[in-house]
């Protein structure tokens, strides 16, 4: 039997606020465990609630992005479960009227094609605490700082039907949501939190197959292979005669192993009614006008001004504005450097590549800007070759140090004197009678490839300073003598 896959996604953004959604504490991450909660979060008798107006905000500013209706009078509930990080032992969320209606993101899937991905809303909430198990034999630590910080969580539409759609769709939304500041999209920090609704139907059947829920997954990778071991999963299930349970589920990224946390609640389990502690805000036309007017540059409109602005191949532009972090860095870089395909080559090449391969993103690196183009500039003045560049790039994210210390203390400066790059080739020459021979007697559609050897032998006589450039202008007058 041919199955379909249908995946729906709810996505917690916590907002780039700082501080709580409901009182004045420090939303900083990384600080010592409970130094960042106080008397509202700890949930102490006697206080109330106020409403981070920038939270609000910033959540009208992605309702404008995703070209949804704001909500103009929009209700906090109360969302009533019992965790130990969640002191009230309820949560202040939204459901009968969330401040942001029905929106969009198109995706563009890898064979080009795009497909419209439904946003059903999306609402204000407070984040919870952490459970801290690792660390206690035996018992389990809470840590509230946390609890309080304001999240979007935004709700999709079963219209995924695949990994990469889904992939896709949340790749977008990571790149709208730091784009236009709303979040710092710092996956590994919680900052973006996945949780994947998934089915399988029967190819070509209407109703939908029974969902289950996988929550908290915090990468791209982790989402990708979630989804396919749970398609794979339900499958079998059903093609041994079993039934799919409704449920929640956990993945570990780490171990790649998935199980069932607990069967899946609905929402009158949860009894929510209205937050008595909060009136009902009302959004005023104004308000969103004065929002709409500090809305930054969209993806796509920063897609298009870089193909525009900078001669940017469409695939090279769509990359570099995936990121808000990278698009920043592109445009500081090449601003510094004023060689924009260069900027993009390195950043979309060796930069990812070693960034991938330490794990680490752009900001945790310890390339800048200024780095960057300083090893640009001594590449575009023939200080030092591309293939130099490499090791000087190598020990600039090591190190720290920019171009200019690293080629001095290494000694990597190109050598690009003709006198002394002539007297390298004449002894190369000199050195391989037989293949000198050999080339000036072959066919000139294969002379080409037979100049290759004597290049390699000058670079390597060079110790890889000679310039290239004039290694090959010289090499072709003396061959053709």
């Amino acid at each position: 039997m041919q199955w379909e896959t249908v995946i729906g996604l709810e996505v917690h953004v916590q907002l780039a606020t700082q501080s709580k959604i409901f009182s004045g504490a420090s939303t900083a991450f990384g600080q010592s465990p409970n130094t960042q909660a106080n008397a509202v979060d700890l949930a102490l008798p006697g206080t109330l609630p106020v409403v981070n107006e920038q939270a609000v905000d910033y959540a009208i500013r992605f309702g404008l992005a995703i070209g949804s209706d704001i909500c103009r009078e929009t209700v906090f509930e109360r969302k009533n479960y019992f965790y130990p990080d969640l002191p009230k032992n309820y949560q202040t969320s939204q459901m009968d009227a969330p401040i942001v209606e029905a929106g969009h993101l198109d995706i563009q899937l890898a064979n080009g094609e795009e497909k419209r991905i439904r946003i059903h809303h999306a609402h204000l909430e407070e984040d919870a605490g952490k459970s801290l198990h690792e660390d206690f034999h035996g018992q389990t630590g809470i840590d509230l700082n946390r609890a309080g910080t304001p999240l979007l969580e935004i709700v999709t539409e079963p219209d995924i039907r695949s990994i990469e759609e889904a992939v896709a769709f949340a790749k977008k939304l990571h790149s709208l949501v730091t784009s236009i500041e709303v979040s710092d999209g710092e996956m590994s920090q919680g900052s973006m939190r996945f949780d994947v609704n998934i089915s399988v139907r029967p190819m070509g059947q209407e109703e939908f197959g029974t969902r289950t829920e996988t929550k908290n997954l915090n990468s791209f990778k982790f989402m990708e292979d979630c989804i396919a071991l749970e398609v794979e999963r339900q499958i079998e299930v059903l093609e041994s005669g079993g039934s799919i349970t409704q449920e929640t589920r956990l993945y570990n990224g780490q171990t790649k192993v998935a199980k069932s946390m607990r069967t899946k609640e609905e929402a009158n389990d949860y009894r929510y009614f209205p937050c008595p502690d909060l009136l009902p805000i009302e959004i005023t036309d104004e308000r969103i006008e004065r929002v709409r007017g500090e809305l930054p540059e969209l993806p796509e409109a920063k897609c298009a001004r870089f193909i525009e602005a900078f001669g940017l191949s469409d695939y090279d532009a769509n990359l570099l504005t995936q990121d808000s972090t990278t698009a920043k860095f592109f445009e500081k870089t090449t601003g510094l450097c004023s060689d924009a395909k260069l900027v993009a080559n390195w950043l979309l090449g060796d930069v990812a590549a070693m960034l991938n391969a330490q794990e680490l993103t752009l900001s945790e690196s310890k390339l800048t800007p200024e780095l960057l183009a300083g090893l640009i500039s001594r590449i575009k003045d023939k200080t030092i070759s591309s293939k130099i560049a490499k090791t000087v790039f190598e020990k600039m994210m090591t190190e720290g140090l920019d171009a200019d210390a690293i080629i001095e203390k290494e000694g990597l400066k190109q050598e690009s004197d003709e006198g002394a790059i002539e007297k390298m080739v004449d002894e190369v020459l000199a050195a391989n009678p037989e293949q000198v021979a050999n080339y000036k007697a072959a066919p000139p559609e294969k002379r080409k490839k037979m100049s290759g050897f004597f290049v390699g032998q000058i670079m390597k006589a060079s110790k890889g300073k000679a310039n290239p450039g004039v290694v090959n202008q010289l090499l072709a007058k003396k061959l053709s003598d």
